[in-house]
């Protein structure tokens, strides 16, 4: 349903509410979950999900917990962010193939799916900006107000997504 996809979007912006940080950051996850995406749709790799729900609920509870215990992004996270990326890609595999992809329109039907999602993933951090952010990001209580707190809440769902999945 996107829901895990959708925290994990909302985790990226809880450790900065720069607009420009955050879009580079989404841009990198979709990058990388299209190039996963594109290969587990055209069965290049075959994703066990098994394996890849039980990751994608960690890389939300990693994200979650790194904005606790981190006061700014470091170099590598768009590396990590990557990385998460190619695994939710193969989430997203899952999820379409349950749809399926017509035959015959198979790229169109792909790039139409990942720039639905990219829209889907402006909307939610440019309503999270204007919810927080934009009123409240230069406020001296703004972390331990609003990023410990919703992030020790994004951390708890993971959780508890990552024991159910396993």
């Amino acid at each position: 349903m996107g829901f895990d996809h959708i925290l994990f979007i909302l985790s990226l912006f809880l450790l900065s509410s720069d607009l420009k940080t955050v879009f580079l950051q989404c841009t990198v996850f979709t990058i990388a979950h299209s190039i996963s995406l594109a290969l587990a749709a055209s069965s290049v790799i075959i994703p066990n999900s098994n394996y890849v729900e039980p990751i994608i609920a960690a890389s939300i509870l990693y994200t979650s917990i790194e904005n606790i215990v981190d006061s700014k992004i470091k170099r590598w996270r768009l590396l990590i962010v990557f990385i998460f990326g190619l695994i939710h890609g193969m989430g997203f595999a899952s999820a379409l193939s349950e749809i399926g992809l017509p035959k015959s329109n198979f790229l169109t039907a792909l790039v139409s799916f990942n720039i639905g999602v990219e829209l889907g993933q402006i909307s939610v951090l440019v309503m999270a900006w204007f919810c927080f952010a934009k009123w409240f990001a230069n406020k001296p209580w703004y972390k331990t107000k609003l990023t410990y707190p919703l992030s020790a809440l994004i951390a708890c769902i993971a959780l508890y997504w990552l024991v159910e999945r396993l």
